[in-house]
């Protein structure tokens, strides 16, 4: 497997990321535009997600006929004109409606990499590349929302989705140029599938136990965890007193906890194990939702934005690396299926923040999540230490 194919999955990662939070810092300048609220602009965030996670049913039987890689390419390719038809939305309910079409395209790219991953890389070295892979996911995280934020301070909320576009057009010439030069790329077309038939498989997989309690662990994590960070960047805004560039600035803090996670990984992996990982990234989550609630400036949100970051890829890394392993003879389905509950959490937990919100702030919002997420770790470490390992560390 060629190094260089991980890396170009990471660029489509970060611009996937980026598409994802690019909205994040521009509440406030949407609400203004299109006469609403924060939490009724953020039907924005709401769309892409629901789109990101429903349509993976269709990425997986698609990347079957066509090679996962080769997939990545086409929805990466796409994309670009997604994120046109976003620029160009001249209505709230258009934008809403351009986020979802582009969602359902962007939401096939990092599952599909995953998938394609866990295909190509032995199980013992898995988790040390994935979290290789991920540092372009954060990376989008944090240089997604400062670009957004500057640019939607400076030239307007649609200057975004003008960079955006760009973005993925060089990620898909660079893709385009990995499945002409690089065999590890060109996967043999499997037996062609209906999508009612990879409907099918994907509830089959349901029945397996350890298939549900990963599911329904992303899917909390999700809610908990997304719901409040697409409020971040607001909170920083109209609590913290923070203009709009630099509150999309400041949530590149969270990226930089991750970043430090990736440095840390191939040797924290070994040494504190699964359950570890999980326990220390649910302590780390849920002291950095209580810091951040109790901010009382932006200064002392930098750190505890970091300490959620790197709390998020303790425990997040953790559920890739099982949702690569937990149906390894229906990859591509199990990490289909583990994306959609990932993205319906979020949806859900966009749309019940966005009520929070508009009735109390955010610090009841934050506050909730610093309970929630460090009750779901402990959860998820006891359900690791009651399963047989299938394989790499586990204590």
């Amino acid at each position: 497997m060629s190094g260089r194919a991980v890396v170009v999955l990471s660029l489509a990662a970060f611009a996937s990321a980026s598409a994802l939070r690019a909205v994040d810092p521009l509440l406030p300048l949407l609400a203004e535009a299109f006469g609403t609220t924060a939490g009724g602009a953020s039907a924005v965030i709401t769309a892409f997600a629901v789109a990101y996670g429903a349509l993976q049913v269709v990425n997986s039987p698609l990347s079957d006929r066509i090679g996962k890689y080769r997939m990545v390419f086409w929805v990466t390719a796409i994309s670009a004109v997604g994120n046109l038809a976003c620029a160009f939305a001249p209505s709230l309910p258009l934008l809403v409606a351009a986020r979802f079409a582009t969602g359902a395209t962007v939401g096939a790219i990092v599952p599909l990499a995953i998938a394609w991953i866990g295909d190509v890389v032995p199980y013992e070295r898995r988790q040390p590349v994935l979290a290789r892979f991920l540092i372009g996911n954060m990376l989008g995280f944090a240089l997604g929302t400062t670009a957004s934020g500057w640019l939607g301070e400076f030239f307007g909320w649609q200057a975004i989705f003008f960079a955006l576009s760009a973005l993925y057009l060089l990620t898909a010439a660079l893709l385009w140029f990995e499945l002409q030069t690089n065999p590890a790329t060109r996967q043999a077309a499997k037996a062609a599938e209906s999508i009612a038939q990879a409907f099918v498989r994907m509830v089959g997989l349901t029945r397996i136990p350890w298939v549900r309690v990963v599911l329904v662990v992303v899917f909390a994590e999700g809610m908990l965890l997304n719901g409040a960070l697409a409020f971040a960047a607001y909170h920083a805004h109209r609590n913290l007193g923070l203009g709009i560039a630099a509150s999309g600035a400041l949530i590149a803090a969270f990226a930089a906890g991750g970043l430090v996670y990736a440095a840390l990984a191939g040797r924290l992996v070994p040494r504190l194990g699964e359950r570890g990982l999980v326990l220390a990234g649910g302590l780390f989550l849920g002291a950095g939702y209580a810091g951040l609630a109790l901010a009382p400036g932006a200064g002392y949100a930098v750190p505890c934005l970091m300490v959620l970051g790197a709390g998020l890829y303790m425990l997040h890394n953790t559920l890739q690396v099982h949702a690569t392993q937990m149906a390894p003879e229906s990859r591509g389905a199990a990490v289909a299926l583990f994306a959609f509950c990932l993205f319906s959490g979020q949806s859900a937990g966009v749309w019940l923040a966005s009520h929070v919100v508009d009735a109390a702030g955010t610090r009841p919002l934050f506050a909730f999540a610093a309970l929630g997420l460090p009750l779901l770790a402990l959860e998820f470490r006891r359900r690791l230490a009651a399963r047989r390992p299938s394989g790499g560390a586990s204590r």
